[in-house]
């Protein structure tokens, strides 16, 4: 199944929009990176009108800064079922299964995968995940695979150079 509905991006953090490692930093708060091509790409996604949301199992105020930069509107943090949060999002965010991709890495994504029209797996998911991925990345999370995600989901709608012709 291709893409051509989707609507809103669900995206997972450590693991997606970082490489998953974790480094404590003296405020005992993980620091994490976020990749500059996954920014702009979720800007150019939004700009297109597509919604965004994260949800992630970890809490993180780097995570929550990231979001607001980014003008995520959906941002569900230290969510221990995530099948639960995935549902809040979608209530929240008044969308159904069949207009949202997915983008996971680890076991805990597997229940939204399980539900979304589009799993997406990132290059370094964890073997079950890729399994019950529809697509699977080449560039590793953290390292770009959003915006990847991104440009594919705008070329298969036909909208990708619209996208780039628009100001951002």
């Amino acid at each position: 199944m291709e893409p051509t509905g989707v609507k809103l991006l669900i995206l997972d953090v450590d693991g997606v929009l970082t490489d998953g490692r974790i480094s404590p930093s003296e405020e005992d708060e993980s620091a994490r990176r976020f990749h500059v091509h996954d920014g702009c790409a979720i800007m150019l996604w939004k700009h297109s009108g597509g919604k965004v949301a994260i949800l992630s199992g970890r809490e993180g105020r780097d995570v929550a800064k990231r979001a607001a930069e980014l003008g995520i509107e959906w941002v569900k943090l230290g969510v221990a079922d995530k099948l639960a949060g995935y549902e809040a999002i979608l209530a929240s965010a008044d969308c159904v299964n069949e207009a949202v991709a997915y983008v996971g890495d680890d076991l805990p994504d597997l229940g939204p995968m399980s539900r979304c029209a589009w799993p997406v797996a990132v290059a370094d998911a964890v073997p079950a995940v890729k399994r019950s991925a529809q697509y699977v990345t080449r560039r590793a999370g953290g390292c770009g695979a959003v915006a990847e995600v991104i440009e594919l989901i705008l070329r298969i709608q036909k909208r990708w150079s619209p996208a780039l012709l628009r100001e951002m």
